[in-house]
């Protein structure tokens, strides 16, 4: 779905002018204050009787414009006087001054987004605004969950629920106090962070959800900005949240936990003795295939296999590629790295995985492998590498590192398969585990 904004914006000049001169004088005062026309798709609420609508996007991708413009819709009437929908509002932030100087005063706040001739009042000393028709908006700080406690709402604007100190607590006082009005509703805004109550509310019936990343909301912000986030973030797990705005979750009992990884991550390279790309073909092809997991580990083999370590230098998986197409990007993976092996699993494709690598480079020192053991039976003795400090991590594997998250002894809890997951445990499985099982301790002769 396309907003008006994006149309007119890729309009022809003559289309534009044609469109302007066509509104009426009051539709053309009007159309700043028309936030359906400018909305981005993700800042429009979905039809149907939902009760929660969580905006999950990245840094600047419009949520709280999005929330400050839901409320409008929910207490604004057909004219100044008239009732809307709404007519008690919950305001809950963090704490009353982020409520004040975002929700409300902030740029993209609801005193930014109001018409002047509905522009509500600020009540400083009662923390609440009250409209020309008579509706109010009251403030609600995280960090006093219990003054929900006696008020009763018909609406409610949640913002950055994911970082609230008592959020839990806070949420579920919510739930009791939206009791007016026919389908009472809340809206939340929030970066995703893999917290419970986020991810309570996410699994409920009655939630819906928009997503954006920051990029979707590029021309209201600075070049700058995007490329320098980009360059910091990119491809991290921190930038999976904080700039796509995705949920990144660490499962129970995972076998890697963000501890862990967090640990490995900003590794050197230094001394590698031997590279090794490993790849986890797809069944299928597709838009909804999995993945072909397609992962370069490095390692320096110095030494007894105990002060071994390795270095995972990229993940270059695919989806959705035909098999020409992922085993030419694990070839040219192999050559950009310069490595010694590709190791590639066969359970799937058998002879035909090891034909289009071929067609790829004949002469490519390969390494066909056939898992017989279970996925998280493989990949434990590889957490436990993890576990004793011996892999560390480049960056831009922030894809990788939320699968790894996911990956419990019982097994992987995301969706679809785990193939950068496989092709990492294939990868250090040949580099740091069975040449261990081969190596010899050099025999010293004694005179």
């Amino acid at each position: 779905m396309r907003s008006g904004a994006v149309w007119l914006a890729s309009a022809t000049p003559e289309v534009v002018t044609e469109f302007l001169h066509g509104l009426s004088e009051g539709a053309f005062l009007a159309l700043p204050w028309l936030f359906e026309f400018w909305a981005l798709p993700h800042q429009i609420a979905p039809d149907g009787a939902w009760r929660t609508w969580v905006i999950m996007g990245g840094r600047g991708a419009g949520k709280t414009r999005a929330g400050a413009e839901w409320v409008r819709g929910q207490v604004e009437g057909a004219g100044p006087a008239d009732a809307g929908r709404a007519r008690r509002v919950a305001l809950v932030g963090e704490t009353v001054d982020q409520v004040r100087e975002v929700m409300i005063f902030g740029e993209s706040g609801i005193m930014a987004c109001a018409p002047p001739d509905r522009r509500p009042v600020w009540e400083a000393g009662r923390k609440r605004l009250i409209w020309p028709n008579g509706a109010v908006a009251q403030v609600v700080s995280a960090h006093d969950p219990e003054s929900l406690r006696g008020p009763q709402f018909d609406a409610a604007w949640a913002d950055e629920l994911a970082k609230w100190p008592r959020a839990q607590e806070t949420w579920d006082m919510l739930q009791f106090a939206l009791r007016l009005g026919d389908l009472p509703q809340a809206v939340v805004t929030t970066t995703p962070r893999n917290v419970p109550v986020l991810k309570a509310i996410l699994k409920n019936p009655s939630t819906v959800v928009t997503h954006a990343p920051t990029e979707a909301n590029k021309a209201n912000l600075a070049a700058s900005f995007l490329h320098e986030m980009e360059a910091r973030y990119g491809g991290t797990r921190r930038g999976m949240e904080e700039l796509e705005g995705l949920l990144v979750e660490d499962a129970e009992g995972a076998l890697w936990t963000r501890q862990m990884i967090e640990a490995a991550q900003g590794a050197g390279t230094e001394g590698l003795t031997r590279v090794v790309v490993a790849v986890d073909p797809p069944a299928s092809v597709g838009e909804g295939a999995d993945e072909c997991g397609i992962v370069v580990v490095g390692a320096r083999l110095e030494g007894p296999p105990q002060e071994w370590r390795a270095v995972v230098l990229e993940d270059a998986s695919v989806q959705g590629k035909g098999a020409a197409d992922w085993a030419a990007v694990a070839v040219e993976a192999f050559r950009r790295h310069g490595a010694d092996r590709m190791v590639a699993e066969v359970n799937m494709g058998g002879d035909l995985v090891a034909a289009v690598i071929r067609q790829q480079d004949p002469f490519l020192p390969l390494r066909m492998v056939r898992a017989s053991k279970g996925k998280s039976v493989r990949a434990e003795p590889i957490a436990a590498l993890y576990e004793q400090g011996r892999v560390g991590h480049l960056g831009g594997l922030g894809r990788l590192e939320a699968q790894m998250g996911q990956m419990t002894r019982a097994g992987f809890v995301g969706r679809g398969s785990p193939d950068r997951v496989d092709a990492l445990v294939w990868a250090l499985t040949d580099l740091m585990l069975d040449a261990a099982a081969g190596w010899r301790r050099p025999q010293v002769r004694t005179l």
